[in-house]
């Protein structure tokens, strides 16, 4: 009786541990359902404009297989939330084995200024080493790639081409494509996603604010750039990614999206989104954007102007410790009041605060070049050019790009 007992056993075993294997693979997932649920939820209570829209992020049950027994890189600021938890948690949670974090500009807080360098260090909470791709290094060494498998984007963008967290994106994409690494992109939308506007860069400007010839707004998805430099050859020596974008669900380029966390110190809020692709080309000027008060990126002024109807004084904040004209008195333009739900990039603010600037070969400054991502913007300008005639100059070229465009889109068009 104990010998066919076991001689039973013996036969059954396999299946048992089948059966035991599939059961224990229904809970995880029905585990990770539950939690996408969940957190589907818990996005729906961040801004009635959002209650659609489900960023990458919380698509749990799309990307968590792909990082079990996996060791795992993040590449992740404060932005990287699903309602009010953050990935970090949330994939310690889960039992994920992150060996590190990658830290773009303003660190992984998200609270450094802006130029700001960003040194390595620990997180204090977790212990997990911070490695800055921010100051000395941009782009991760081949050393920082040994220990890990995979390396997993979640950043929040804006849309502008000056923005550097996409060049960040861009330079571990070329990293992790030389280090023969799978990188998972977590989508998020682009609150300046409806449009596609601005001079397109001329590589000879190529610089950290501009490494791609894409306009000043260029209406992607961080997941939809990366397939684009990708498919376009951009990275380095032309080595292609092994890429993985987790979409959003119910997001596309018809809606607008209301940011539930401040990207940037100086972009606190929906307009200062709005108007940051216009307003970001004064930094190449001696005009302040505002860093300092408590609405940067929603005023512009200078010292000199001779229209005195505004006024603001920066002062040293948290994300502008030292910013332009601290403690002096500028003279513009209060937008804080404007509508700008339907604002869409324009000269005209550049335009009007050179026609007021009284010494007009004082007012730009070499970097605005870089910005603008073309040396000739600021010729058009100074020679007086109408921005209808600016425009049709580079009307061509944005063209090309939005056909170009078309081949990458993961969401549905707004034309």
């Amino acid at each position: 009786m104990p010998v066919c007992f076991m001689s039973n056993f013996l036969l059954m075993y396999p299946l048992m541990k089948t059966a035991f294997r599939l059961f224990l693979a229904s809970i995880t997932w029905l585990s990770l359902v539950a939690c996408e649920k969940a957190q589907t939820a818990a996005n729906q209570s961040i801004s009635l404009t959002n209650s659609d829209i489900l960023p990458g992020a919380a698509r749990f049950s799309e990307y968590l297989p792909a990082l079990q027994g996996k060791r795992v890189a993040l590449t992740v600021n404060h932005t990287a939330a699903i309602g009010k938890t953050h990935i970090v948690d949330t994939l310690l949670a889960q039992k994920v084995d992150i060996v590190k974090i990658f830290v773009p500009e303003h660190g992984f807080r998200g609270t450094a200024d802006a130029g700001e360098k960003v040194d390595n260090e620990k997180d204090k909470r977790t212990g997990l080493p911070l490695i800055s791709l921010y100051g000395k290094r941009v782009k991760p060494l081949p050393e920082d790639l040994t220990d890990v498998d995979v390396v997993v984007f979640d950043i929040q963008d804006v849309g502008a081409r000056f923005y550097t967290y996409i060049n960040t994106m861009h330079l571990l994409m070329e990293a992790c494509a030389e280090q023969n690494k799978d990188l998972i992109i977590l989508d998020r939308p682009n609150p300046n996603g409806w449009y596609v506007d601005g001079p397109t860069l001329d590589m000879q400007y190529k610089s950290f604010v501009g490494m791609q010839p894409i306009p000043i707004v260029h209406g992607l998805t961080v997941g939809e750039l990366a397939q684009m430099i990708n498919g376009e050859g951009w990275l380095a020596n032309g080595v292609k990614c092994r890429l993985q974008v987790i979409k959003c669900l119910h997001y596309d380029h018809t809606k607008r999206y209301s940011l539930p966390v401040r990207p940037s110190p100086n972009l606190p809020n929906d307009r200062a989104i709005a108007l940051y692709p216009s307003l970001c080309l004064f930094e190449g000027t001696i005009v302040s954007v505002g860093r300092g008060t408590e609405a940067p990126f929603q005023m512009i002024g200078f010292p000199e102007n001779p229209d005195k109807t505004y006024s603001f004084t920066p002062r040293s904040t948290e994300g502008a410790k030292n910013p332009p004209y601290k403690d002096v008195t500028c003279y513009g333009i209060d937008y804080r009041t404007m509508d700008v739900s339907n604002f869409r990039f324009s000269l005209q603010p550049l335009m009007e605060m050179y026609r007021l600037a009284p010494q007009k070969d004082k007012f730009f400054i070499p970097f605005f070049e870089k910005l603008a991502g073309t040396g000739e913007l600021r010729k058009q300008i100074t020679v007086g050019m109408s921005e209808e005639a600016i425009r049709a100059t580079w009307a061509k070229d944005l063209a090309a790009y939005k056909a170009m465009r078309k081949k990458y889109l993961l969401y549905a068009d707004f034309e």
